[in-house]
């Protein structure tokens, strides 16, 4: 395969994610990257997206199949539908972006994978707050053990949605999203499950506190780590008047790692019983300003993702790199539902998130 063939992709969905890639694809060069096709229900959303990328515009998104010869589509649509239209397309021999989560239920991640392997394809999710400067540089360091035994971790989300947010008809129910857990808190205990390992056990409980919705807007959950590790999740979209504060922070035998920032972006704390030459410039060259909770890099995210179609290789965040994320989203609504203490290794189940009733 030519390292100068051009990706031909189309967008499945033009809501705000869609509108956050228009973003980036405006103000960005990503090179060899080419949107050819966009899709939504909304036949005036698909046209304001298709007419400001230059491209065709659909509302049936087989009919936008069968009109190009596409390399990859983005699917941008409600979470519930990830699985389905995930399915279609890999099914019609196309490969797979889809934004988190995959789905909303293992199994159904399982089967893509299955699907994608079996044709020779790739489906991918984004996670893209792990290619941020300040994740990576924190990943580095627990590569190499510079904290020594893991003590304690902690996540604390404090967002602010207010109720018009969940009343588009799929944020917050169990079918469409899930709550806080699932939709905004999901890409910071992915990051706590990534730099600090699997988890053994998990105890949640959860409510409403301000916003209504079928889902929660609160969660705080006690997580334990196969290594012996403990981790407190405090999460929330029921703050007011703004989001607040959204930190990762670890604590082990030889210092702490605090990553704060609005997308995870800054690292606020350092320290370490025995310092290098690099830790005295950490702080300051892997910490940046992002405009909001989406982050920057998303545009990694897809010069990464272009170099690996060029070069036949697979994504970086795979299903089975975020499936652990997904399965620990089921584990804690899981405690939720059953009142107590859940382990991973019995593959726990929520009964609600993901679904559809007939």
């Amino acid at each position: 395969m030519s390292n100068t063939q051009i990706m031909k992709a189309a967008f499945l969905g033009c809501g705000r994610v869609a509108e956050h890639y228009l973003h980036i694809l405006s103000t960005e060069k990503i090179e060899d990257l080419k949107i050819v096709a966009v899709c939504d229900l909304n036949n005036e959303k698909s046209n304001s997206m298709a007419r400001r990328l230059s491209c065709q515009g659909f509302t049936d998104v087989n009919l936008m199949i069968q009109s190009h010869d596409l390399d990859v589509i983005f699917v941008l649509t409600p979470s519930g539908n990830h699985f389905e239209h995930a399915k279609l397309i890999l099914s019609n021999g196309i490969n797979v972006v889809c934004e988190k989560p995959v789905t909303m239920i293992p199994e159904n991640a399982l089967e893509l994978q299955k699907i994608a392997t079996d044709k020779g394809l790739f489906c991918t999710t984004v996670f893209q707050n792990r290619l941020n400067p300040a994740m990576l540089a924190a990943k580095n360091a627990m590569n190499l053990g510079r904290l020594k035994t893991i003590v304690s971790a902690n996540v604390r989300l404090q967002w602010c949605r207010y109720q018009d947010y969940y009343e588009d008809g799929w944020h917050g129910t169990w079918a469409m999203d899930g709550g806080v857990i699932n939709q905004q808190a999901i890409h910071h205990i992915d990051a706590l499950r990534w730099l600090c390992g699997p988890v053994h056990s998990v105890c949640a409980t959860s409510a409403n506190r301000i916003n209504k919705l079928e889902a929660e807007d609160t969660l705080t959950a006690i997580l334990k780590f196969e290594s012996g590790a403990l981790a407190t999740i405090e999460a929330t979209t029921a703050a007011r008047p703004e989001d607040f504060e959204a930190s990762l922070s670890i604590i082990g035998e030889a210092g702490k790692i605090q990553i704060g920032g609005i997308a995870l972006n800054k690292i606020e704390q350092w320290r370490f019983i025995e310092y290098t030459d690099f830790d005295l410039s950490t702080q300051e060259c892997c910490s940046t300003e992002v405009p909001n909770g989406y982050g920057l890099s998303h545009t990694q995210f897809l010069r990464n993702l272009v170099d690996s179609f060029q070069h036949n290789l697979e994504p970086e965040v795979t299903i089975q790199s975020a499936l652990p994320t997904l399965e620990l989203v089921h584990a804690l609504y899981a405690s939720v539902e059953t009142g107590g203490w859940v382990s991973l290794e019995d593959r726990p189940r929520s009964s609600k998130l993901g679904i559809k009733l007939s």
